[in-house]
Protein backbone atom coordinates (compact mmCIF):
# COMPACT_ATOMS: atom_id res chain seq x y z
CA UNK A 1 0.00 0.00 0.00
CA UNK A 2 2.98 2.37 0.96
CA UNK A 3 4.30 1.78 -2.48
CA UNK A 4 1.23 2.16 -3.96
CA UNK A 5 1.06 5.50 -2.75
CA UNK A 6 4.14 6.55 -3.24
CA UNK A 7 4.14 5.85 -7.02
CA UNK A 8 0.70 7.82 -7.01
CA UNK A 9 2.61 10.91 -5.32
CA UNK A 10 4.97 10.79 -7.69
CA UNK A 11 2.63 10.44 -10.95
CA UNK A 12 1.01 13.83 -9.72
CA UNK A 13 4.22 15.26 -8.69
CA UNK A 14 5.52 14.16 -11.96
CA UNK A 15 2.42 15.84 -14.22
CA UNK A 16 2.54 19.00 -11.72
CA UNK A 17 6.28 19.60 -13.26
CA UNK A 18 5.14 18.93 -17.00
CA UNK A 19 2.07 21.70 -16.29
CA UNK A 20 4.79 24.30 -14.91
CA UNK A 21 6.94 23.68 -17.98
CA UNK A 22 3.87 24.46 -20.25
CA UNK A 23 3.27 27.51 -17.98
CA UNK A 24 6.97 28.88 -17.57
CA UNK A 25 7.58 28.29 -21.60
CA UNK A 26 3.96 30.31 -22.90
CA UNK A 27 5.25 32.80 -20.11
CA UNK A 28 8.80 33.26 -21.76
CA UNK A 29 7.06 33.65 -25.31
CA UNK A 30 4.49 36.66 -23.91
CA UNK A 31 7.76 38.31 -21.87
CA UNK A 32 9.63 38.15 -24.83
CA UNK A 33 7.05 39.96 -27.23
CA UNK A 34 6.68 36.46 -29.10
CA UNK A 35 2.96 36.29 -28.58
CA UNK A 36 1.10 39.81 -27.76
CA UNK A 37 -2.43 39.81 -26.06
CA UNK A 38 -5.21 38.47 -28.34
CA UNK A 39 -2.88 36.41 -30.71
CA UNK A 40 -3.22 32.92 -31.38
CA UNK A 41 -0.62 30.38 -29.98
CA UNK A 42 1.27 27.77 -32.05
CA UNK A 43 -0.81 24.53 -33.16
CA UNK A 44 -1.02 22.29 -30.04
CA UNK A 45 1.08 19.75 -32.04
CA UNK A 46 3.97 21.87 -32.63
CA UNK A 47 4.10 23.70 -28.56
CA UNK A 48 4.15 19.71 -27.83
CA UNK A 49 7.06 18.30 -30.16
CA UNK A 50 8.76 21.91 -29.00
CA UNK A 51 8.67 21.15 -24.99
CA UNK A 52 8.74 17.12 -25.91
CA UNK A 53 5.80 16.44 -24.25
CA UNK A 54 2.44 14.80 -24.97
CA UNK A 55 -0.37 16.87 -25.84
CA UNK A 56 -2.02 15.94 -22.55
CA UNK A 57 0.27 17.19 -20.47
CA UNK A 58 0.48 20.25 -22.90
CA UNK A 59 -3.61 20.74 -22.28
CA UNK A 60 -3.06 20.61 -18.63
CA UNK A 61 -0.79 23.75 -18.73
CA UNK A 62 -3.29 25.19 -21.14
CA UNK A 63 -5.93 24.65 -19.11
CA UNK A 64 -4.19 25.88 -15.84
CA UNK A 65 -3.27 29.56 -17.56
CA UNK A 66 -7.05 29.49 -18.63
CA UNK A 67 -8.31 29.22 -15.04
CA UNK A 68 -5.67 31.94 -14.24
CA UNK A 69 -7.00 34.36 -17.20
CA UNK A 70 -3.95 34.20 -19.37
CA UNK A 71 -5.34 32.09 -22.56
CA UNK A 72 -8.87 32.10 -24.33
CA UNK A 73 -9.59 28.68 -25.55
CA UNK A 74 -12.24 29.56 -28.61
CA UNK A 75 -13.91 26.29 -30.00
CA UNK A 76 -12.53 25.95 -33.94
CA UNK A 77 -10.21 28.67 -33.48
CA UNK A 78 -7.61 28.15 -31.52
CA UNK A 79 -6.20 29.12 -27.91
CA UNK A 80 -5.07 33.18 -27.36
CA UNK A 81 -3.77 35.20 -25.19
CA UNK A 82 -6.05 36.98 -23.46
CA UNK A 83 -6.56 40.91 -24.13
CA UNK A 84 -6.15 41.96 -20.12
CA UNK A 85 -3.33 41.82 -18.14
CA UNK A 86 -1.98 38.11 -17.28
CA UNK A 87 -2.20 37.08 -13.80
CA UNK A 88 1.23 35.97 -13.59
CA UNK A 89 2.00 37.99 -10.34
CA UNK A 90 -0.91 36.45 -8.05
CA UNK A 91 2.27 34.45 -6.69
CA UNK A 92 2.77 38.03 -3.99
CA UNK A 93 0.05 37.29 -2.55
CA UNK A 94 1.51 33.64 -1.11
CA UNK A 95 4.60 35.52 -0.47
CA UNK A 96 2.40 37.86 1.56
CA UNK A 97 0.45 35.12 3.17
CA UNK A 98 4.07 33.60 4.19
CA UNK A 99 5.46 36.63 5.78
CA UNK A 100 2.43 37.59 7.86
CA UNK A 101 1.19 34.16 8.66
CA UNK A 102 -2.29 34.36 7.07
CA UNK A 103 -5.00 32.00 8.16
CA UNK A 104 -7.24 29.89 6.34
CA UNK A 105 -9.98 31.31 7.92
CA UNK A 106 -9.16 34.82 7.19
CA UNK A 107 -8.68 34.14 3.88
CA UNK A 108 -11.96 32.33 4.01
CA UNK A 109 -13.60 35.43 5.60
CA UNK A 110 -12.27 37.71 3.42
CA UNK A 111 -13.19 36.09 0.10
CA UNK A 112 -16.70 35.36 1.90
CA UNK A 113 -17.08 39.40 2.47
CA UNK A 114 -15.78 39.80 -1.51
CA UNK A 115 -17.64 37.48 -3.48
CA UNK A 116 -20.94 37.34 -1.92
CA UNK A 117 -21.18 41.19 -2.40
CA UNK A 118 -19.56 40.76 -6.05
CA UNK A 119 -21.93 37.73 -6.15
CA UNK A 120 -25.24 40.64 -5.56
CA UNK A 121 -23.43 43.06 -7.78
CA UNK A 122 -23.58 40.49 -10.41
CA UNK A 123 -27.14 39.93 -10.09
CA UNK A 124 -28.42 43.89 -10.47
CA UNK A 125 -25.72 44.14 -13.48
CA UNK A 126 -25.39 41.00 -15.24
CA UNK A 127 -25.73 41.06 -19.10
CA UNK A 128 -27.56 38.75 -21.51
CA UNK A 129 -23.46 37.56 -22.68
CA UNK A 130 -22.32 37.29 -18.95
CA UNK A 131 -25.69 34.94 -18.20
CA UNK A 132 -25.08 33.15 -21.78
CA UNK A 133 -21.03 32.44 -20.00
CA UNK A 134 -22.56 31.12 -16.46
CA UNK A 135 -24.97 29.11 -17.96
CA UNK A 136 -22.40 27.09 -20.26
CA UNK A 137 -20.02 26.82 -16.88
CA UNK A 138 -22.61 25.13 -15.13
CA UNK A 139 -22.83 22.92 -17.72
CA UNK A 140 -19.35 22.10 -18.51
CA UNK A 141 -19.29 21.77 -14.80
CA UNK A 142 -22.10 18.94 -14.83
CA UNK A 143 -20.20 17.44 -17.79
CA UNK A 144 -16.81 17.40 -16.07
CA UNK A 145 -17.92 15.11 -12.68
CA UNK A 146 -15.68 12.54 -13.32
CA UNK A 147 -12.91 14.51 -14.19
CA UNK A 148 -11.99 16.79 -10.99
CA UNK A 149 -8.64 18.78 -12.69
CA UNK A 150 -11.32 19.98 -15.82
CA UNK A 151 -14.40 20.53 -13.64
CA UNK A 152 -11.88 23.35 -11.15
CA UNK A 153 -11.58 25.04 -14.43
CA UNK A 154 -15.04 25.73 -14.97
CA UNK A 155 -15.03 26.32 -11.66
CA UNK A 156 -12.84 29.15 -11.65
CA UNK A 157 -14.43 30.34 -15.21
CA UNK A 158 -17.40 30.81 -13.36
CA UNK A 159 -16.17 32.66 -10.30
CA UNK A 160 -14.78 34.99 -12.75
CA UNK A 161 -17.21 35.59 -14.99
CA UNK A 162 -19.35 36.45 -11.42
CA UNK A 163 -16.60 39.03 -11.01
CA UNK A 164 -16.90 40.75 -14.38
CA UNK A 165 -20.43 40.47 -14.40
CA UNK A 166 -20.63 42.78 -11.21
CA UNK A 167 -19.31 45.59 -13.25
CA UNK A 168 -16.61 47.06 -11.01
CA UNK A 169 -13.09 46.68 -12.15
CA UNK A 170 -11.61 47.00 -8.78
CA UNK A 171 -13.60 44.12 -7.50
CA UNK A 172 -12.89 42.55 -10.32
CA UNK A 173 -8.67 42.84 -10.34
CA UNK A 174 -9.41 41.42 -6.81
CA UNK A 175 -10.70 38.56 -7.75
CA UNK A 176 -8.58 37.76 -10.63
CA UNK A 177 -5.84 37.83 -7.75
CA UNK A 178 -7.62 35.45 -5.49
CA UNK A 179 -8.78 33.28 -7.86
CA UNK A 180 -5.44 32.56 -9.65
CA UNK A 181 -3.48 32.13 -6.59
CA UNK A 182 -6.78 29.54 -4.96
CA UNK A 183 -6.34 27.94 -8.48
CA UNK A 184 -2.94 26.95 -8.39
CA UNK A 185 -3.17 25.64 -4.54
CA UNK A 186 -6.35 23.88 -5.10
CA UNK A 187 -5.32 21.90 -8.05
CA UNK A 188 -3.39 19.68 -6.30
CA UNK A 189 -5.89 18.40 -3.58
CA UNK A 190 -9.20 18.46 -5.99
CA UNK A 191 -8.37 14.94 -6.75
CA UNK A 192 -9.04 14.13 -3.55
CA UNK A 193 -12.90 16.05 -3.74
CA UNK A 194 -15.47 13.96 -2.05
CA UNK A 195 -19.26 15.55 -3.75
CA UNK A 196 -18.20 17.48 -6.81
CA UNK A 197 -21.94 17.10 -8.16
CA UNK A 198 -23.24 19.26 -4.61
CA UNK A 199 -20.96 21.98 -5.47
CA UNK A 200 -22.16 22.05 -9.18
CA UNK A 201 -25.75 22.41 -7.92
CA UNK A 202 -24.27 25.47 -5.66
CA UNK A 203 -23.04 26.95 -8.67
CA UNK A 204 -26.30 26.48 -10.17
CA UNK A 205 -27.97 28.19 -7.60
CA UNK A 206 -26.20 30.97 -7.67
CA UNK A 207 -26.23 30.84 -11.96
CA UNK A 208 -30.34 30.90 -11.08
CA UNK A 209 -30.28 34.18 -8.96
CA UNK A 210 -27.83 36.47 -11.32
CA UNK A 211 -30.01 35.41 -13.71
CA UNK A 212 -33.37 36.61 -11.84
CA UNK A 213 -32.03 39.75 -11.46
CA UNK A 214 -32.24 38.75 -7.62
CA UNK A 215 -29.16 40.19 -5.51
CA UNK A 216 -30.06 38.86 -1.82
CA UNK A 217 -30.53 35.56 -3.14
CA UNK A 218 -27.12 35.75 -5.57
CA UNK A 219 -25.83 36.74 -2.10
CA UNK A 220 -26.93 34.52 0.48
CA UNK A 221 -26.54 31.15 -2.20
CA UNK A 222 -22.76 32.51 -2.57
CA UNK A 223 -22.55 32.29 1.24
CA UNK A 224 -23.95 29.27 1.51
CA UNK A 225 -21.79 27.50 -1.33
CA UNK A 226 -18.58 28.83 0.66
CA UNK A 227 -19.40 27.73 3.44
CA UNK A 228 -19.72 24.51 2.45
CA UNK A 229 -16.47 24.75 0.13
CA UNK A 230 -14.90 25.90 3.35
CA UNK A 231 -15.46 21.98 4.94
CA UNK A 232 -14.72 20.34 1.77
CA UNK A 233 -11.29 21.75 1.30
CA UNK A 234 -10.28 20.69 4.86
CA UNK A 235 -11.50 17.24 3.76
CA UNK A 236 -9.57 17.69 0.74
CA UNK A 237 -6.54 18.72 2.40
CA UNK A 238 -6.31 15.93 4.89
CA UNK A 239 -6.71 13.36 2.27
CA UNK A 240 -3.63 15.46 0.32
CA UNK A 241 -1.60 15.18 3.67
CA UNK A 242 -3.15 11.24 4.49
CA UNK A 243 -1.69 10.57 0.54
CA UNK A 244 1.79 12.10 0.54
CA UNK A 245 2.50 10.19 4.20
CA UNK A 246 2.75 13.42 5.71
CA UNK A 247 0.77 15.95 7.75
CA UNK A 248 -1.80 17.99 7.09
CA UNK A 249 -0.58 21.61 5.57
CA UNK A 250 -0.14 23.76 8.59
CA UNK A 251 -2.85 26.61 9.73
CA UNK A 252 -0.58 29.45 8.14
CA UNK A 253 -1.05 27.72 4.87
CA UNK A 254 -4.16 30.10 3.27
CA UNK A 255 -5.73 27.93 1.26
CA UNK A 256 -9.26 27.77 0.02
CA UNK A 257 -11.66 26.30 -2.20
CA UNK A 258 -12.68 27.58 -5.40
CA UNK A 259 -15.86 25.63 -5.79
Amino acid sequence: MKREAKEQVDEIAGHSQLTMQVVEHIRALISSGEVRPGDRLPPERDLARQLKISRSSLRSGIGFLAAMGVLKSRHGAGTFVASGPPSFNSSSFSVLGALHGFAPWQMFEARLVIESSVAGLAAERATDEHIAELAEEVTEMYASLEDPQEYLIHDVRFHRTVARAAGNPILGALMETITANLYERRSKTVQNAIDIKESAEMHREIFRAIRSHNPLQARRSMEQHLNMARVAQDSEQEAAGTLAGGAVPPATDETEVIR
